[in-house]
């Protein structure tokens, strides 16, 4: 069976945007927010926001109504457009365009940030938090100001962190119980230096891949295995080919919303308040369609065929010490993760 195709976009979406190295050529009139002509419009800005997830993803209303609370406080003078269903490319893709301006929004896994801002290896490090809650007591703090304010030095400005939910592992063949299961499997993971290092301790083989090319990769046997959430897991139909979820629960690294530093700067200081704001009250909503979509995911792929068994969690805690002493040798790093612990 082959994947589902994205759902069609609004009719005046445009094509998904050219590799960044062609459209930096067309000139920064396209980089910048697009201004609505008119006498009545002519401060008005719009916004185009990315996210490779479906159209009813909680990280995707979550953007759409951040939207909504921004188009009324400007008095309809802030307009966010939101692009789902990797409409405006990959992940890969969409950093390197929202780093230039080219987008301005995006919602991103933490993950796919490990390589560029060190900052955020911290959220992503395996097992460091014992559950989502206790994870953002510590990110709607201090620790999580420090970390968003490691992505301006690379061109971004960090709005909320969303859910995510734990990570799991799952594949084609048999239940993951022990590290020792996952020896010579071929698992797809984000492209990380530190998810590398991860499968290289459990004994698995990592294999980087697009999200989008999951679904086919395991189809095939290009791959064994992957790791995600339940939601993710459900909604890109992967239980379809990999019908073995093993709870291992390995990484709850949140998701995140940064806009381009660009288009920030060119923001009145008010829309950026009303940025701000909206962001912040799109946290409490968006975790509460996580939890609802969260629940309904598991219902839904077990009663697809998935088989969902439980794991020597310790075993794996255990097989992490190469990777914390790999990650954790930069003192910013290493202190920020002190902070998280310190927090209980």
């Amino acid at each position: 069976m082959n994947r589902p195709a994205a759902a069609p976009g609004p009719s005046s979406a445009p094509h998904p945007f050219a590799p960044v190295s062609r459209r930096v050529l067309l000139g920064a009139a396209l980089a910048a927010p697009a201004l609505v002509a008119g006498p009545a419009r002519a401060q008005t800005v719009s916004l185009r926001s990315a996210d490779i997830h479906p159209d009813g993803y909680p990280t995707v209303e979550a953007v759409k109504y951040l939207a909504r609370l921004a188009e009324e406080r400007s008095g309809g003078k802030l307009r966010i457009q939101v692009f789902h269903s990797h409409q405006l490319g990959e992940e890969k893709d969409t950093i390197e365009q929202t780093r230039f301006g080219v987008i301005d929004m995006n919602r991103i896994n933490l993950g796919a940030l490990n390589n560029l801002v060190p900052e955020t290896i911290v959220p992503a490090l395996p097992f460091l938090f014992p559950s989502t809650e206790r994870m953002f007591s510590v990110l709607d703090g201090p620790v999580g100001d420090d970390i968003k304010k490691g992505f301006e030095s690379h061109g971004m400005v960090g709005l909320a962190f969303y859910d995510s939910g734990a990570r799991s592992f799952y594949n084609r063949g048999r239940p993951i119980r022990t590290p020792a299961d996952m020896r010579g499997m071929k698992i797809r993971v984000q492209q990380s230096d530190m998810w590398l290092a991860i499968m290289r301790a459990l004994g698995a083989n990592a294999t980087p891949l697009p999200f989008g090319e999951v679904y086919s990769a395991l189809q095939t046997g290009v791959i064994d295995g992957a790791e995600n959430n339940w939601p993710s897991y459900q909604t890109s139909r992967h239980f379809e080919v990999a019908k073995f979820y093993s709870l291992t629960e390995h990484s709850m690294s949140p998701e995140v919303l940064v806009m381009s530093k660009r288009a920030w700067d060119r923001l009145s200081p008010d829309n950026r308040e009303i940025l701000r704001a909206a962001a912040k009250e799109s946290q409490p909503y968006m975790h509460r369609l996580w939890a609802e979509k969260d629940a309904e995911a598991r219902r839904t792929v077990e009663a697809g065929g998935a088989q969902v068994n439980g794991v020597d969690k310790e075993a794996f805690v255990a097989a992490m010490g190469p990777v914390y002493e790999q990650f954790t040798r930069n003192a910013r790093v290493k202190a920020l993760v002190e902070r998280v612990r310190a927090a209980g």
